[in-house]
């Protein structure tokens, strides 16, 4: 299965109109890493960005691979899956359960939902394998967080209305 022309073009014009209104300057690098990911359909992780984009900027680092990804998530441009920015967490709760984690702070707390529990697997999940275990994860920002980020605007508010 490979993605269409027309939703890689969609994809790339969405991560230009992106850094365009962030302020980030659009290099060809940026782009290259961009495409190598916008183009899969396989979740690559960073080497294999990297071993890919490698054939045809022969100079680019790993690094400035690592970099650019982690730009592209802070910019809401792409995500990720699995653990994130390689910190692995761990879990004691063996019962059904589903987690809510804070994008900020990273706060990973357990919920319990009925609802959740009994979501029911897609028949066409069956055609990449057996599935073994489902698991809900709900990313938010946290109350505090949420709470800092109101605490920081209306400080920035007041010194404006002060000047």
């Amino acid at each position: 299965m490979k993605i269409s022309t027309e939703e890689l073009t969609q994809r790339v014009n969405r991560f230009k109109e992106g850094l365009r209104q962030s302020g980030v300057k659009l290099t060809h690098q940026r782009i290259e890493i961009f495409q190598e990911l916008a183009k899969s359909l396989d979740h690559p992780d960073a080497d294999m960005i990297y071993t890919s984009v490698r054939k045809r900027i022969p100079t680019i680092s790993l690094d400035t691979v690592y970099w650019t990804l982690w730009l592209l998530l802070d910019l809401g441009l792409i995500s990720t899956l699995g653990p994130s920015r390689g910190k692995t967490r761990f879990d004691a709760n063996m019962k059904s359960h589903h987690h809510f984690i804070c994008s900020v702070c990273g706060m990973t707390r357990d919920f319990y939902s009925k609802e959740f529990d009994g979501l029911k697997v897609p028949p066409s999940v069956k055609s990449f394998g057996q599935v073994e275990m489902t698991h809900v994860e709900i990313q938010g920002v946290c109350l505090r967080c949420v709470g800092k980020k109101k605490s920081k605007t209306m400080t920035s508010n007041n010194k404006e209305t002060k000047l």
